[in-house]
């Protein structure tokens, strides 16, 4: 096992399931709910979204398959999605990412889905799989682990909120909102740089 690929997948991971940026969300939702069963509910989740992360990861290739994508294609919409991601880290819309409110316990969405489980998390494992199918157990553990940080984050979110503050966590947001647009760029170059690989490889032939 490469540490570096394992350690940068793990840490990609983290970012676009966003586990900070999910607190006052978690906090909104959840505050309906009895305090007994918040934390349950949480890992519960959290689980939701690790089994449909892990499913993209397992048969991510297939599904590309079947969809008739390439790598190059996903680099570049993985790119794309994780950009206007970063995006709304940095310029936070003043409604949240749901202006409707939720009724009830909520369940699977949009808690799991799209708040941990995104298209730009989805996209991500998408991406990990297809270019390096042969490290699955790596990418197996990095997805693990950005979820178990997710759990420990998310289980202690109104602590955390309470002990860091608003303007804190906002910061924390929008510096790795900062983080996540450098990586989606570098995303879009290599995916663009591939293109151009292909279209000067058929110029030539």
């Amino acid at each position: 096992m490469e540490t570096s690929s394992f350690i940068s997948a793990t840490v990609l991971l983290i970012l676009v399931t966003d586990p900070l940026g999910n607190i006052p969300l978690f906090v909104g939702l959840l505050k309906q709910v009895d305090a007994a069963k918040r934390r349950r509910i949480i890992i519960r989740e959290v689980f939701l979204a690790f089994l449909i992360l892990l499913f993209f990861l397992l048969f991510g290739s297939r599904v590309l398959e079947v969809m008739h994508l390439t790598e190059t294609s996903l680099g570049i919409a993985g790119g794309v999605i994780l950009f206007l991601i970063a995006l709304k880290m940095i310029f936070p819309h003043p409604e949240g990412a749901f202006a409707h409110q939720v009724k009830g316990e909520p369940f699977l969405v949009p808690l799991a889905i799209p708040f941990i489980a995104g298209p730009s998390a989805i996209a991500t494992v998408l991406l990990l799989v297809s270019r390096e199918p042969d490290r699955m157990w790596e990418w197996i553990g990095a997805l693990t682990v950005a979820m178990l940080v997710s759990a420990v984050v998310l289980g202690f979110a109104e602590r955390i909120a309470a002990f860091l503050g608003e303007q804190v966590t906002m910061a924390f947001e929008r510096l790795m909102g900062l983080i996540l647009t450098a990586i989606s760029i570098e995303m879009l170059l290599a995916g663009i740089e591939k293109f151009l690989r292909k279209l000067n490889a058929g110029a030539s032939v």
